[in-house]
This record gives C-alpha cells, structure tokens and sequence, in this order.
C-alpha cells in the first residue's frame, strides 16, 4: 500500500509540475473577470495551453461581454457550449444565456439552452415562463399542483405565478393559503406580493401591519369582518404578534373578538399560537393545539404538537399528535423513535421494541438512540475498504478531478468544489472511495469527507472521520479538561476540517470561531496582538476554540448538550432554553426551537461517539454521553 500511495503521489506531483506553468494564465483571467478587464481577458482567451483549466479562459470571457451592452454573438455562445457540453462552465453558461434570453423576451430561444443548464430553481421557473409564453397550458398546471412549495420561489418565478393567480388557475382560498403560510415565516414580505397578485387595496396596508402588527389590530374598523381580506389581514396581525414573542397578548386580543371570526379561522390562530408558543416553551402551547381540533395544519405546526407535548412529558399526548403526522412523517427516524419512547412510557414494551428496531441499525442520532434502547451500544465494527492502484489512477486522471484539484492548487477553492461535485456526480462506489482517499491525500478533508458518505455512510469510518491536526488539537483539549473526541465531533460539523472555511456570519476557520468570539477569548486569555485574521491560524483558532469551549463548559454546569447549543446559538439562548425542572437531555435537543441549531447538537453527538468508538476501540453508548438538563441555579457569564 505504501508503494501504491508514493506511486500516486509521484504521478500527481509530475502532473502538478506540468500544469503549475499555465497557472497564472489561469489566474490573471480569473482576476480579469473580477475586475471587470476585458480587454485583458480577450488577449487571455486569445492564447491557448495544454492546461486542465484552459477552456475557462473563453468562458470568463463570454460570461463578462454577457453582462456588456456588446454582448457576444449566439453563435459563439451556443458553440462553447456545444463544445464543452456537459461541464461546468458550459452549463454555468447556459443559465446564465437562458436568463439573458428571457429578460429580452426570447421564448424560443430559453427553451434551445435550457437542456443544458443546471436544473436547478432558476431553470425551472424559466421552463415554466418559456413554456407558457410560446402557448404550453400545462406549465400553468404544474404550478397549480406544486403551489404549495412554491412560496419561496426563485424571482424568475413571479410573473408566471403572478398570471396563475390572475387567470383563476390559481383559486382566491389556494392564494389566501400562500399568504398565511408567508405570513408565518421569517421573511413576510413576500406576502405583499400575493396580496398585489390578487389586486387587493390592502397591499397598502401591509407595511403598517409589519411594522406594528399590535397597533394595526387595535385600529381596525368596527366592521372589518365584512370582507375575508378583512379578516386574513387581522390574522396576519395577529399572527405576527406571536412571532414577535406576544403569543399571549395575540391570544388575548383574539378572544376579545373571537365572534369576528369563523371556527374555521379560530381553529387556525389556535394552531398557529400553539406553534409559535411552543417555540417559546409557553405551557399553554398544549391547549392551544387541542382548540385548534381537526384543522388541517402546516408541517411546521404539526411536528411542533409533537414537540410541545414532550416538552410536557405528556406520552399520551405525544402518541396522539404522532398519529396525526402524515404518514411520511411517521417514517421519519425521529418520529418512529419517540413513538418508542411514548409506548414504553404508556406500559407498551413490547411495541416500543418493535419499534426501536426498526431503526436501530441505522448511525444517525436517532437511530443511535434506539439502538442503545436495545442494548446495542455504536461500535466500528469493520475496517475501510482498501482501494487498488488501478482504480486509484483511474479516478486521478479523470479530467474533472483533475480540474478540480487544479483550482483548489491555484488558491480557487469555490470552483474547485464546483468541479469536485460535478466530478463525483452519480459516479459508482469504486469510483468515490478513490475520489475520497485522493481528496484525504490532498488534505482536502471536507471533500474526503462528503464523497466517502456518498459511497457509503455506513462504511470506512476513519475516512469520513478523520484525526488531522492531532498533534495540535489534543494537548489543547487535554489542557482544558476537555474530552478530544467531543472537540473532533464538533470541528467536524463546523468546518468539516476546511481551514479556510467562513459561514455567512463571518465565523471563520477549523472551530469557525465568529471575529467577537475570537476577541472576547483573547482578550480572557491574555494574546494583546489579536486580529480577525487570526482566525485562519489553525492553530490560533484551535487554541481560542477549545478556550470558548472550557468557559461555555463553566457556565453551563459542565453540560456538554447545554455548551454544544451555546456554541451554536449563544450560550444565552441554550440557557433560556432549559426548563424550570430537570428535563432529559433528549426532550432538550428536541425542542430547541431553532432547526439549524437542533440538527447540529445531534449530529456533533453522533460525531463524538464514533470518534469516541475510534479512538477507544470500545463501544460507545450516545443515550449515556447525553447528561440531564437542570435548571439555572444562578446568573453566570452567558447573561453578562
């Protein structure tokens, strides 16, 4: 194997040697295009080498005149693409035609490229405007029955669901339904726009209801249930006091003036108060969902019943509302699982094993769970697959891996990811276990990472859980009494051991440490010469991270769940989120109110045990790790 492994990196040492001269070709355009020189680019795309990269050259340079008043002929536009059909920057191109296409009205033409662009949301919402402009009914009759998933749709989508709702493809109930739905999200606005599709004078309105949803209802009319718009609009207000954390006061106001509104609308604000106050972890969030009966409910709200009932710990409950999910929903390992645990609690031992088996081979955080219900704590039972030196240079010099390690050589690790995705596209398993270890050999770990749980997420547990960077993060965790295996667990979700890595918050580096963070801890532990762009320091970022790590740890009562949320959320809301009675750290993961951080708490858990399990060679048991969640004794460091 050693003599396999020196063979391949001899092989793409030479290769790397032969490409590194047409590097910085490669490079000037890709800056040219940045900095919007074209006529640099023109001279770049003039030249031609034997580079992996070489046909980006005359892409960047077609996609900036496409953005130019001299925009570049169709022919030559359909030539590279026809050229290099199929690959990156080709159907990269095609889209970014096919919207050029369709801002000039060009039906005929968008419907020549979309084969091949990327179907992705853009392409979709262009096939149904292209396909209904040239007299295609059915495009209208796709989004009559996709209407329900289509209220974040990509913009290219509003004109042709704007003439879905004006032509009455679309029904006034189906609009009004998206309007709520909208309503009840994190982004609103968007419920301006249906109100105008409908062409209703309270559009005018909206503003004023956003801006103060509380003032809006106090100042409405003595009659405005006259008209449905009149009384979605105070649903709406009233709805939007409850995102706002004035669920109760939402309910009061509702009650005042419950006549004004049908049971079907009563029904409605009760369900969208027990959603949004079990978010909040308001006891009345039960009684809120039993008021609101049979009404047919949002995915959103029907899983919060559950939740909310095990916040409660009412097994009764959570059976019931269990029973009401679709019968998708119940297949979902989550559910299937607390199903178990409602039935063993309600005396149905037998049923809650039955249960618990069905998922219990399975290495996500719940399946785990149930596994340890049956006595069958995570051990890595099987070594990683070995990959032969054929198939290793076979997949070395595919050209899209090629490409793609070309970009990440050059310093362009987006579009060395874009190619590496391309490039293990629908590929078979020998194909992506030599992509993976290839990408390891790199020490592009993230995607060793990504393409081994293509191949197989039950498998090669070292490969799609590696240990870089030992000799620099164990003596930090070790020094700070922290368990190495938890702070693998969580670099590995966090960065997926990308150094470069940078979220949309700005959090940066292996621990993706936020710049205030990095100042706070700094600042605690004496390093006077701090700067953000530290961050990227592996080993600064180690050594501020599992600092961060120790002091959540003193302040959370040494709760690894507790500390794990407050890393992800603010140690202030993983404190706001316990109960005022001790809670099982289960019922505490599954109610955290905000998605991202719930799925990020389980999947660093089940992270720690396999590297636990790795580093031990001993089975682990998740349901143990998981510690009670006990009241706050006292204001501490997350409320300073």
């Amino acid at each position: 194997m050693k003599i396999v492994l020196v063979g391949l990196s001899f092989f793409l040492f030479c290769s790397t040697l032969a490409a590194q001269q047409g590097d910085q070709r490669i490079l000037a355009a890709r800056e040219a295009l940045r900095s919007d020189d074209g006529a640099l680019l023109q001279r770049l795309a003039m030249q031609r080498e034997d580079h992996p990269l070489d046909h980006y050259v005359p892409y960047w340079l077609l996609l900036h005149q496409l953005d130019r008043a001299d925009s570049p002929p169709a022919a030559s536009i359909t030539a590279y693409i026809q050229t290099h059909q199929g690959s990156v920057p080709a159907s990269r191109l095609a889209s970014a035609w096919a919207r050029h296409l369709a801002d000039e009205n060009n039906w005929r033409g968008v419907r020549q490229v979309l084969p091949d662009a990327p179907p992705n949301a853009e392409s979709r919402c262009l096939d149904w405007r292209s396909r209904h402009a040239l007299g295609d009914t059915t495009a209208l009759e796709e989004i009559v029955a996709q209407w329900e998933t289509l209220d974040t749709a990509h913009t290219a989508c509003e004109p042709v669901l704007a003439t879905a709702v004006t032509s009455g493809h679309i029904d006034e109930n189906a609009a009004w339904q998206r309007f709520r739905r909208q309503i009840d999200s994190r982004t609103p606005a968007a419920a301006r726009t249906t109100l105008e599709w409908m062409g209703l004078s309270q559009a005018r309105d909206f503003d004023r209801l956003i801006a103060n949803p509380a003032a809006y209802f106090d100042q409405l009319p003595a009659q405005f249930n006259a008209t449905r718009a009149g009384r979605e609009m105070a649903i709406a207000a009233l709805v939007r006091m409850a995102r706002q954390d004035e669920t109760v006061a939402a309910y009061v106001r509702m009650l005042k003036r419950e006549a004004d509104f049908s049971p079907a609308e009563r029904a409605y604000l009760y369900a969208s108060f027990g959603y949004l106050g079990a978010l909040s972890r308001l006891p009345q969030s039960n009684e809120w969902f039993a008021l609101a009966g049979d009404v047919e409910m949002s995915p959103l709200q029907r899983e919060w019943r559950v939740r909310a009932a095990l916040r409660a710990e009412d097994w009764a409950a959570v059976e019931r509302a269990i029973s009401r999910l679709t019968a998708a929903e119940q297949e979902q390992e989550e559910w299937i699982y607390w199903h178990a645990r409602a039935l063993a609690q309600l005396g149905q031992k037998d049923a809650a094993q039955q249960h618990y088996a069905r998922i219990a081979d399975r290495y996500g955080y719940y399946g785990m769970l149930a596994a340890d219900e049956l006595g069958q704590p995570f051990a890595v039972v099987t070594p990683d697959e070995e990959v032969s030196r054929t198939e290793r240079q076979r997949v070395a010099t595919d050209p899209a891996i090629e490409r793609a390690l070309a970009f990440y050589r050059i310093g362009l690790p987006v579009e060395g990811v874009r190619e590496w995705i391309a490039a293990v596209r629908g590929r078979d398993r020998s194909f992506l276990l030599a992509a993976a270890h290839i990408a390891r050999d790199q020490e592009l770990h993230d995607r060793a990472i990504n393409t081994a749980e293509l191949a197989d997420s039950h498998a090669n547990f070292t490969l799609r859980f590696p240990t870089p960077w030992r000799d620099l993060i164990e003596p930090h965790a070790q020094a700070r009494n922290i368990d190495p295996a938890w702070v693998y667990g969580l670099m590995r979700q966090e960065s997926r051991f990308n150094v470069p890595a940078r979220s949309g918050a700005g959090a940066r580096g292996l621990m993706q440490v936020m710049p205030g963070t990095g100042q706070l801890v700094a600042n605690k532990i004496g390093m006077r010469d701090f700067h953000t762009g530290m961050l990227n320091n592996p080993r600064i970022n180690v050594k501020l991270g599992t600092h961060y790590l120790r002091m959540l740890l003193d302040d959370l009562d040494g709760n690894e769940v507790l500390a794990a949320a407050g890393y992800n959320a603010g140690p202030g809301r993983a404190k706001r989120w316990r109960a005022d009675r001790p809670l099982d750290a289960t019922i505490y993961i599954a109610t955290i109110p905000i998605n991202e951080t719930r799925d990020y708490v389980e999947k660093v858990f089940v992270n720690e045990i396999i590297y636990s399990a790795l580093f031990s060679s001993r089975p682990q048991s998740l349901k143990e790790r998981l510690k009670t969640i006990f009241p706050e004794m006292a204001p501490t460091f997350a409320d300073r």
